[in-house]
C-alpha cells in the first residue's frame, strides 16, 4: 500500500479523536498552563533498583522509585503525561520468564499515557506483542510501521490526541528500520515507511487539522549516527521537519542532561531529548502557554 493511501485511511479513521477538543484560543480561565511532559526509553525490563554496590548505578532506578517520583510530579501539576520510546522489552530474567507481561502490568500501575515500539520489543516475535497487549492499560503509538497481514494489525494508533486543562496535546511514534536489526521472522510482513515523510504528514495533519498546541514525536530512531550521518536519526529528523515541539527519543541509550536544542527545516526551535537507558533516569520537559500559545519550555533528566 502507498505510503499516502494508507496514512489517509487511517488518518481519515482516526480523526474523530480529536473532535470536541478546544483549541487553546477557545479556553477561557487561567491564562498561563503548564503541561509536564515526563518519559522513558530502553527501560529492558529493568524491574528492580540496581544493588547499591553496583559499579555505575549504585541503587538507581526501579519500578517503585519511579513511582514515586512519579506521584510526586503529578501531585505538583496534574495537567501531566507519561511517555515511552521502545525498548520495553528484553535485558532480564523478569522477561525471559514472564515475556513482557510483568513490564506491561508495571507500566499501566504507573500510569503510562502511551508508548511507541523498539527493536527489541518484537524479541518474542510480533506473535509475543501482541499476546501481552492485553496487559497494556496504555496507548500503543506508531505511525511508520504498517502493521497490514499482520496479527498487530488494528492493534496501535497511529496519533493520538490528549487534553490537559484544555491544550491539545498530539502524539505520533516512529520506529526504527527493523531490516538488518531484528530477524524477518520475527517481525514478518511489517513495512517500515520513511519517517521523515510521516512526520511531515503527521504533523500537518496534527496541526492544520486537528489544531493541536504541542506536538510530539516518540521516536525509536537512536539520538544521532556521527559515524554515518546518512542514517535517519532523531538529530536529522528535527532537521528536516517542521510542526514538532518535542522529540523524545530511545534506541542509542543517550544520557542527556537536558533536552538538545535543534533549528528545523522552518529555522524554529524544537527540543531532542533521551535519558539513557534502564529506567535510572526520567526525562522532564515543562512548557508554559499563555493566550497566545506556547510560551516558554524548559527541560531535565532527574535521576531515580
Amino acid at each position: 500500500m502507498k505510503r499516502r493511501a494508507f496514512l489517509g485511511n487511517t488518518l481519515a479513521a482516526s480523526a474523530s479523536l480529536g473532535l470536541g477538543l478546544g483549541s487553546l484560543a477557545s479556553c477561557s480561565g487561567n491564562s498561563e498552563r503548564k503541561i509536564t511532559i515526563l518519559h522513558t526509553n530502553d527501560v529492558h525490563s529493568h524491574i528492580e533498583s540496581f544493588e547499591m554496590d553496583h559499579a555505575r548505578y549504585p541503587g538507581m532506578g526501579g519500578v517503585a522509585r519511579r513511582a514515586s517520583l512519579i506521584q510526586s510530579i503529578r501531585q505538583e501539576n496534574p495537567n501531566t503525561l507519561l511517555f515511552d520510546a521502545g525498548d520495553i522489552f528484553q535485558g532480564t530474567p523478569y522477561f525471559n520468564y514472564f515475556g513482557g507481561e510483568l513490564e506491561f502490568k508495571m507500566m499501566s500501575k504507573l500510569g503510562y499515557d502511551g508508548a511507541t515500539i523498539g527493536n527489541h520489543d518484537f524479541d518474542n516475535g510480533i506473535d509475543g506483542l501482541e499476546r501481552q497487549l492485553p496487559n497494556a492499560k496504555f496507548d500503543f503509538i506508531i505511525s511508520n510501521y504498517d502493521f497490514g497481514n499482520t496479527v498487530m494489525d488494528g492493534r496501535t494508533d497511529r496519533f493520538k490526541i490528549y487534553d490537559k486543562g484544555g491544550i491539545k496535546v498530539g502524539v505520533f511514534g516512529l520506529g526504527i528500520r527493523l531490516k538488518g536489526l531484528v530477524d524477518p521472522a520475527l517481525f514478518k510482513e511489517t513495512k517500515y515507511l520513511d519517517p521523515v515523510e510521516i512526520t511531515r504528514d503527521m504533523t500537518k495533519f496534527l496541526r492544520e487539522e486537528q489544531h493541536c498546541d504541542l506536538v510530539i514525536a516518540l521516536s525509536h530512531l537512536g539520538y544521532n549516527y556521527k559515524s554515518n550521518p546518512d542514517r535517519i536519526s532523531d538529530l536529522s529528523l528535527a532537521r528536516q521537519t517542521e510542526g514538532v515541539d518535542l522529540i523524545i527519543g530511545g534506541h542509542t541509550h543517550t544520557f542527556l542532561k537536558k533536552p538538545t536544542v535543534v533549528r528545523n527545516r522552518a529555522d524554529k526551535n524544537l527540543l531532542v531529548n533521551q535519558v539513557g537507558c534502564w529506567g535510572v533516569q526520567v526525562g522532564r520537559i515543562d512548557f508554559e502557554f499563555n493566550s497566545r500559545g506556547k510560551s516558554s519550555e524548559k527541560g531535565t533528566s532527574i535521576v531515580v
